[in-house]
């Protein structure tokens, strides 16, 4: 149930004005700062320009009270240019918990996304690199999205556009062909390869002729060479399958693994493209496309040894998945270093005539950082994400084993991974994406602040008072759950309505932790009720109604935090 969007939907139809678009009236329809002024407020100064405010609202107010909705609300007031709206406590909470224990996991679900497809291309870790820490921004933020927009009803595509294509692979090539060791890096093969290409690149700071050497490599690989091609292939196979264990411990799952090297066939037509257009310009031997913002650096298409660069294949790739696609939107998760880049080649798919390029849209976020170290790559100074995964795996498996409650968990272990894995998932996805995490383990296995423990330990609490009702042989069906009109309560129930337009809001703004937030808000507001309620020595029908109360709170949490890519335990 959204209230706000029946009202939105009324206010629309009733004023029949083409200025007065849903998206208007959802962002003027507001929360007041005291209770007093009603659970929702509009200011129809805002809404229509040239009117009378107050008559407006008027009208607004016989039209809502005219309206078969009228039931769910006990007062609507006139107070000066405003439209302020007191909802019934009694039709409110009854209605919300009956949807949620009758819609259990489709609880807020919509179809407003029927019939569009959506792009969301995340994770997207270079093949022969280890998966880092680094890694897990964007992987966490593209799966959260993809859930997102799929809770929404859209034909989410789930895209891992792979590194797998580029100088560095000269780089790599021409380091095995100097250090490798085939049956050794088969052994280990992440670690093997990184430690070559770091040794590479000290090497190259004394001798760099092997930058040279690898720069023709990769020109040979783009030429189909057979040699390096096979080192290519080999490279590429052993890093997806380290990979896949990775994304099978995280839960996530994708439709499309086509990495850079799917679109190399595809890049003539681009260069084709822009240079009938009349687009492309020599600068240094290589081939760019200038911009009217002059403060915007040329693309670079071409480089001077007629070898393509990632913009040239982000461009071939565009069109490709516009073409086999169709989207209505195409995500990019990736960092926000790389906004420039984005900007250089959402513009030259417009420069070529391709309006849908407004359809793209690049989803930055910050780094991680870390109080004594900085991630490189080259210099091999990682950080496992592996390592972190089992590490907080293990310190949460001591904790609870150290917890009065170990003897209740029926598997320690899978619990263990359970909250250690999501603890991690949740603290980065917190915050607002673009700003840096510092990578605190303790902090995000702290059960008492907003964690992730917290909030499956909050969860867990309701079932735990589930568990003992049916223990007690308490039935809590056929309720009257008009009852729940404690502030508390309501409060809680103010919440859970809300599901839906929070899923609406971190969609439009491409934020999942606005669902984080959400979900924080209503393990504080439960906790609050848990600890001052004792729900099994409550009045018959009030313990009934509060029951079901408390399902419904845990069916909300955990679809909310499912949407985050985070589980759920029953006992902690």
């Amino acid at each position: 149930m959204d209230i706000k969007k029946i009202l939105t939907e009324i206010i629309v139809s009733s004023v029949n004005d083409s200025s007065v678009t849903e998206e208007l009236v959802q962002s003027l329809i507001a929360v007041p700062p005291d209770e007093k002024l009603g659970d929702f407020s509009l200011p129809c100064f805002k809404l229509i320009k040239g009117r009378n405010p107050k008559e407006v609202a008027e009208s607004l107010k016989t039209a809502i009270e005219e309206s078969e909705f009228k039931q769910f609300f006990s007062e609507i007031r006139v107070v000066g240019a405003y439209l302020n709206f007191y909802l019934n406590r009694m039709i409110i909470s009854k209605t919300v918990i009956q949807e949620i224990l009758i819609q259990r996991e489709n609880y807020g679900r919509s179809e407003e996304g029927a019939g569009k497809k959506v792009i969301v291309e995340y994770s997207s870790p270079n093949i022969a690199k280890p998966f880092h820490i680094g890694h897990l921004c964007s992987t966490a933020i593209g799966n959260s999205l993809s859930r997102i927009y799929d809770f929404l009803g859209y034909d989410v595509v789930r895209i891992n556009h792979i590194g797998d294509w580029g100088t560095q692979f000269g780089k790599l090539i021409s380091a095995y062909k100097r250090w490798g060791d085939r049956e050794t890096i088969e052994k280990d093969p992440i670690n093997e390869l990184l430690k070559i290409y770091v040794k590479f690149h000290s090497e190259a700071k004394e001798d760099p002729a092997l930058e040279d050497e690898a720069r023709q490599n990769f020109k040979l690989l783009e030429e189909g060479d057979p040699e390096v091609t096979a080192l290519w292939k080999f490279f590429v196979e052993v890093s997806l399958k380290e990979f896949n264990r990775m994304y099978d411990l995280l839960d996530i799952h994708f439709d499309s693994f086509a990495g850079e090297s799917f679109y190399s066939d595809k890049m003539p037509e681009i260069v084709d493209i822009l240079g009938k257009k009349g687009l492309l310009e020599e600068s240094d031997g290589a081939k760019v496309v200038r911009f009217e913002d002059k403060n915007m650096p040329p693309c670079i298409i071409l480089k001077s040894d007629g070898s393509t660069i990632y913009a040239t294949r982000d461009i071939a790739a565009a069109l490709y998945r516009k073409r086999h696609y169709d989207f209505y939107k195409n995500i990019y998760v990736v960092g926000t270093p790389q906004a420039l880049h984005f900007k250089q080649v959402f513009t030259v798919l417009k420069m070529m005539g391709f309006d849908w390029a407004d359809d793209c849209e690049h989803v930055g976020f910050g780094y991680v950082r870390f109080p004594d170290r900085v991630l490189s790559t080259r210099n091999g100074d990682v950080v496992l994400l592996e390592d972190v995964l089992n590490e907080s795996i293990a310190k949460t498996k001591e904790i609870i084993t150290e917890s009065g409650t170990a003897s209740q968990i029926d598997n320690i272990d899978e619990a263990a991974n359970t909250i250690g894995i999501g603890a991690v998932l949740f603290e980065f996805q917190k915050n607002g994406r673009e700003r840096d995490i510092v990578f605190e383990l303790s902090k995000m296995l702290d059960f008492e602040g907003e964690s992730g423990p917290y909030v499956q330990y909050t969860y867990a609490r309701g079932r735990s008072v589930l568990r003992k009702a049916f223990e007690m042989g308490i039935s809590y069906k056929n309720v009257k759950l008009e009852l729940l009109t404690d502030d508390q309560e309501y409060q809680i129930v103010k919440i859970l309505m809300k599901l839906q337009s929070v899923v609406r809001d971190a969609a439009s703004k491409n934020e999942p932790y606005i669902v984080t937030r959400y979900i924080i808000e209503l393990c504080k507001a439960f906790n609050k009720f848990y600890n001052s309620t004792n729900v099994l020595k409550s009045d018959e029908d009030i313990r009934a109604a509060r029951l079901c109360f408390i399902e419904a709170v845990t069916v909300c949490i955990k679809e909310a935090l499912n949407l985050i890519g985070v589980g759920v335990v029953e006992k902690m």
